[in-house]
């Protein structure tokens, strides 16, 4: 269920299934201007991105933003530059310390448009290992199937 006032533009589904998330937070994203009308265009790839704390300054890294369509073509712009996060200070002191001691990373779950605003949620996980994996889809099928017999059976 998506709050008024947010459009969501890209999502990273496969974080969900590689990541467990422990915690989430939104952060601001510094870009230009051609990279926000073309993130309204849904123009970006969040698959290969992630973030790092980098000298107490939160990063973006491999984030890519297709060009603006309607862009001045004579400007050359690196569409997966590293890109910074606004975030509070106290925020970046308190997950680069867990990032350091848990062996976490930070990985970016949407990019959205709140009031206008472009948000980044960014989640702190921590890597499944393959059993897990296929313990969460042997559970999802499971409960697939007992969805499936409990329709049934309201059907009779």
């Amino acid at each position: 269920m998506v709050p008024p006032g947010v459009k969501v533009v890209a999502t990273n589904r496969q974080a969900r299934r590689d990541y467990e998330i422990l915690d989430t937070l939104e952060a601001g994203i510094v870009l230009n201007g051609n990279e926000v009308k073309s993130l309204r265009e849904a123009k970006v790839t969040l698959a290969d991105s992630y973030a790092r704390v980098i000298d107490g300054e939160a990063w973006l890294l491999s984030l890519y933003i297709a060009p603006y369509s309607h862009a001045d073509t004579q400007v050359e712009i690196d569409s997966s530059r590293d890109r910074k996060l606004l975030l509070h200070r106290a925020e970046i002191e308190k997950v680069g310390a867990r990032l350091a001691q848990e062996r976490l990373t930070l990985v970016p779950l949407s990019l959205y448009f709140k009031d206008g605003r472009a948000k980044l949620e960014l989640g702190v996980a921590k890597g499944k290992a393959k059993e897990d994996k296929r313990q969460d889809i042997a559970r999802r099928d499971a409960e697939r199937e007992a969805d499936r017999a409990m329709a049934r059976a309201r059907r009779r």
